[in-house]
């Protein structure tokens, strides 16, 4: 019987990791590169800032017919989707067994894109406080009526505990305007988008109102959007601070095409809506007639939503929005589907690979073509 040596050689790669108590990883390639930089006077010489890391992960045999183009949120990098930080399969292993090539990035003036003094604004950390209040043991600091259902996180999610180090251990520096970071990832993004063709975009937390951003500037080359407790509410922060106003163009920070169009925030009349929990904060929609978000009505959208995260509180209010603007989303509530305990990182969590094949089956059926 003759051994194919591809074969063979995963085999090998597979049993050794297997012994070293490594989880199964799926045979792949991987590459990077950078995109969006510009040349920029310092001293008397040049410098290069706002450029963008790539880095492409393609299984041996790519099957799926559109990549998956990842962007993560506030503080983390694009290693969040490689593997968990206690060791198990991570998301971007999942959808390389499945065959899809996938594209990570770290956000312009975040870890491996770098940060130019005296150019990029400032940066800010999150506290071990932050971590733990917001993620990882939300049921011990009850910020919000739903944090006290969380049981997924793996570990007890405080400081000390080696799951929580060791994730702790990846945040890192971000921007502090978020209209900064809007305007970066609208240089870099639709060169990267010009650059891969056609992508499935994938976007979580502060990166949803990138992903919205990026719908618009290059509607053709995004097929549709998966957005993971994507920012909001329309218009405020609430619970994650700094609470105030916030996304003056309703979900974005920065204009994306509205038909009628829109000259100036002022222009976007708003008004309150109930959409429940209420309470908690004031959950706003457009004044009618709404406008449409006319570059982004024919991109499929998902917004999936945990169970005991602080976007539990608001996630409805942001799909209404996207709803009213004539974008046809779907809502998946994870507690409506039997997974009951996840929080903002659900990613990272002990039913992690359930939740992905919930997204990966939404992803084939609604990509075909």
């Amino acid at each position: 019987m003759k051994i194919v040596l591809p074969a063979l050689l995963s085999f090998l790669v597979c049993r050794v990791r297997a012994q070293a108590g490594v989880p199964p990883t799926t045979l792949h390639h991987r590459s990077y590169f950078y995109v969006g930089g510009q040349y920029v006077t310092q001293g008397n010489s040049t410098i290069m800032e706002g450029a963008m890391y790539v880095e492409r992960l393609a299984p041996e045999r790519v099957t799926q017919p559109f990549p998956l183009l990842i962007l993560h949120g506030l503080a983390m990098t694009g290693t969040n989707f490689l593997n968990t930080p206690d060791g198990r399969q991570g998301w971007g292993d999942f959808f390389l067994s499945k065959g899809y090539e996938i594209y990570l990035i770290d956000q312009p003036v975040r870890a491996r894109s770098p940060f130019q003094a005296g150019i990029d604004g400032p940066q800010s950390t999150f506290t071990t406080f932050s971590v733990e209040s917001l993620f990882t043991a939300t049921e011990r600091f009850k910020l919000w009526p739903q944090a006290t259902l969380h049981t997924q996180w793996p570990g007890n999610g405080s400081m000390g505990d080696p799951v929580f180090d060791a994730f702790y251990a990846s945040t890192v520096p971000s921007l502090v305007s978020q209209e900064e970071t809007s305007v970066k990832m609208k240089n870099a993004g639709p060169a990267l988008l010009d650059k891969i063709g056609p992508v499935i975009l994938m976007v979580h937390s502060q990166a949803g109102f990138l992903g919205w951003v990026l719908g618009d500037s290059r509607p053709d080359l995004v097929k549709s959007i998966v957005a993971l407790e994507p920012s909001g509410p329309p218009f405020v922060n609430v619970i994650l601070p700094p609470v105030g106003p916030a996304r003056p163009f309703g979900l974005t920070e920065i204009p994306i095409t509205y038909d009628p169009p829109v000259s100036s925030p002022e222009d976007l009349k708003r008004e309150v809506v109930d959409i429940g929990n209420s309470s908690l904060f004031t959950c706003f929609q457009q004044a009618a007639p709404a406008r449409k978000l006319i570059n982004l009505v024919n991109i499929p959208t998902l917004v999936v939503t945990s169970e005991t995260g602080f976007h539990a509180v608001y996630d409805s209010c942001t799909v209404n929005y996207l709803q009213q603007a004539g974008i046809g989303v779907e809502h998946i509530k994870l507690e409506d589907v039997g997974l009951h305990g996840n929080g903002h990182m659900m990613f990272m969590e002990k039913n992690s690979i359930e939740i992905a094949g919930l997204v990966e089956q939404w992803i084939a059926k609604t990509n075909t073509k």
